[in-house]
C-alpha cells in the first residue's frame, strides 16, 4: 500500500521546487500544501518541532521529515528509481548545494528586488507592479532582507564569489556527478538554485554560458520572473 505524502510549501521557494521534482520524478502521488510566506514559519515549527522554521518539510503518513535533502532521502526509501543518491560524491554535492549555494540563490535575487521591487510582481506569472504593489514590495523586500541577514556589503561579495561557485558545478558536470541521464539529488538540489540565479539579469550571463546552464531547465523547466539588468550598482557584476 502506498503511503500517503503531505508536502508543505512555498510557491517561491527553489528547495520546495528541488522536492517537487523529485517527486515527480519518482512518480509518487503527494499532497501539495503551499503556505503563506511569513507565517510559514509558525506553521513549519507547529507541524515539524521547534526550530523547524524553513520549508520544505513533508508528512509520511503523518510522520515528519523536514529540509529537502532528508526529503530526497526518504523518497529513496520509498520508490528505489531513479535513485537520487547513487553514490558518496552525489551526496557531497547535494550537501554543498543545499548548504552554500543555495543561500546565495536567496540573497541574490532578493538583494536585486530591493533595487528593481517592481519586478517582484513578474515571480508571480504577472507583469511589473504599480505603484501602489511596489509600496508593499518595498516592505517585503526590506523584511526579507532582515531575515536572510542581506546588506549591501554582503551582496557585493556574493556577487564577487559567484564565478568560482559556478566553476565548481562546472567541474561536478566534467566529473560527470552531475547531468546523467537520469536526475539525482545534486541534479536538482543545483538545478533549482541556478534557475533562480538566471532570473536576475546582471548575473544571468555569468550563468548562461556555462555547462552548469543545463541543468537548471533540464529537470525543472522554466521559471517565471524577470530582475531586468542594471539592478545591482555598476561594479558590482
Amino acid at each position: 500500500m502506498a503511503s500517503t505524502l503531505v508536502v508543505h510549501l512555498l510557491a517561491i521557494s527553489h528547495p520546495c521546487h528541488a522536492v517537487q521534482a523529485a517527486l515527480d520524478a519518482k512518480g509518487l502521488a503527494y499532497e501539495p500544501v503551499m503556505l503563506q510566506p511569513g507565517p510559514h514559519i509558525e506553521e513549519m515549527q507547529r507541524i515539524y518541532g521547534e526550530g523547524r522554521r524553513t520549508v520544505p518539510g513533508m508528512l509520511v503518513d503523518g510522520e515528519p521529515v523536514h529540509g529537502s535533502t532528508a526529503i530526497m532521502e526518504r523518497l529513496d526509501e520509498l520508490a528505489p528509481e531513479p535513485v537520487l543518491f547513487p553514490s558518496d560524491a552525489v551526496r557531497e554535492a547535494t550537501a554543498w548545494a543545499d548548504g552554500e549555494l543555495q543561500d546565495l540563490a536567496r540573497r541574490i535575487p532578493w538583494g536585486a528586488l530591493q533595487f528593481r521591487p517592481e519586478a517582484l510582481g513578474t515571480y508571480g506569472g504577472a507583469g511589473p507592479l504599480d505603484p501602489a504593489g511596489v509600496d508593499f514590495a518595498l516592505r517585503f523586500v526590506r523584511a526579507t532582507w532582515k531575515h536572510h541577514g542581506i546588506t549591501a556589503v554582503r551582496l557585493a561579495e556574493d556577487l564577487a564569489g559567484l564565478p568560482a561557485l559556478l566553476d565548481r558545478v562546472d567541474a561536478l558536470v566534467a566529473d560527470g556527478i552531475v547531468g546523467g541521464e537520469k536526475p539525482n539529488a545534486a541534479d536538482l538540489q543545483l538545478g533549482a538554485t541556478l534557475r533562480v540565479l538566471l532570473s536576475v539579469g546582471d548575473v544571468r550571463p555569468l550563468v548562461a554560458s556555462r555547462p552548469a546552464a543545463e541543468l537548471a531547465t533540464r529537470w525543472l523547466g522554466a521559471l517565471p520572473g524577470e530582475v531586468p539588468a542594471g539592478a545591482f550598482p555598476a561594479g558590482w557584476i
